[in-house]
């Protein structure tokens, strides 16, 4: 009876969400907070959307959701709709991204104390509960480490692969490494698509020919070569990006060209990976 009762919940765990009509969905990861790993996650989605792609971003930062505040949508509630006896989200759609996100669901001030289960139910009725229609690219903000939300998403859902985050520095990398290491985990298996070096060098806009690399360098393409994997793109570290996402802005709203030229590059480089699978 008890080993029954066990075997019946692996197979719960490991049920697919049907995700239909959603043709690539890509998680951005990363092993701590502070690497701009939403920042990432949103403005990547932007540019996607901006290749004339039907994109979705999904926040599954429960504890710490960031990305109504990067969107400027933090007093926007989703329409909800009954259809029979189910009730379905509609996502809250800005720069051409559909986004859904449990920031909708809560007071900006309120803290979330939920035990993992909980939280890693909250993260699927995200997904199944919401219409998304026909997307392309479904980008996933995953929550920093490799906690109960992480783990239940890559098993609940059918990934195109993996994006980590990471920034020059030797302690960012660390971290990063447990990230990867999730994803080439035997049991789970999900390609890492390749890393994105946030943060990579700072020039001061009086100065433009002038770069510090005050976080390091070459960290980035260390890390993609012990995961076998390549260096997406470098983003430097720009004033402008944080004030943007303050405002509720992208990156391609502000006057820095080399941030933008990055996220359309590894915009490119991703399109071309994923639609070779």
């Amino acid at each position: 009876m008890e080993q029954n009762r066990k075997s019946v919940e692996k197979n719960d765990l490991f049920e697919k969400i049907p995700m239909k009509g959603v043709k690539h969905i890509i998680v951005v990861a990363s092993g701590k907070g502070g690497v701009g790993k939403s920042t990432v996650a949103a403005n990547l989605a932007v540019a996607l959307a901006r290749e004339g792609l039907s994109t979705a971003l999904v926040d599954a930062d429960i504890f710490g959701p960031s990305i109504p505040k990067m969107f400027g949508i933090e007093d926007v509630k989703p329409e909800i709709a009954a259809f029979g006896d189910k009730e379905l989200l509609f996502p809250i759609v800005k720069y051409g991204v559909k986004i859904m996100s449990i920031g909708f669901y809560i007071d900006r001030s309120q803290s979330l104390i939920w035990r993992g289960p909980m939280a890693g139910k909250a993260v699927t009725q995200l997904f199944q509960d919401t219409e998304w229609g026909e997307i392309d690219y479904m980008i996933i903000d995953f929550p920093p480490g490799t906690s109960d939300i992480q783990l239940t998403t890559v098993q609940k859902l059918n990934l195109s692969g993996a994006l980590i985050v990471t920034t020059p520095q030797e302690i960012s990398l660390n971290d990063a490494r447990k990230a990867a290491s999730m994803f080439t985990n035997p049991d789970l298996k999900v390609p890492i698509l390749g890393v994105i070096e946030n943060m990579s060098w700072f020039t001061p806009g009086k100065h433009p020919d002038e770069i510090y690399y005050i976080f390091g360098k070459g960290g980035g393409l260390q890390l993609a070569k012990e995961f076998d994997t390549v260096l997406l793109g470098q983003i430097p570290l720009v004033m402008e990006v944080g004030e943007a996402a303050e405002k509720g802005l992208s990156v391609f709203s502000q006057n820095n060209k080399t941030v933008v030229k990055a996220f359309e590059e590894i915009a490119g480089l991703i399109i071309s990976k994923t639609e070779q699978v």
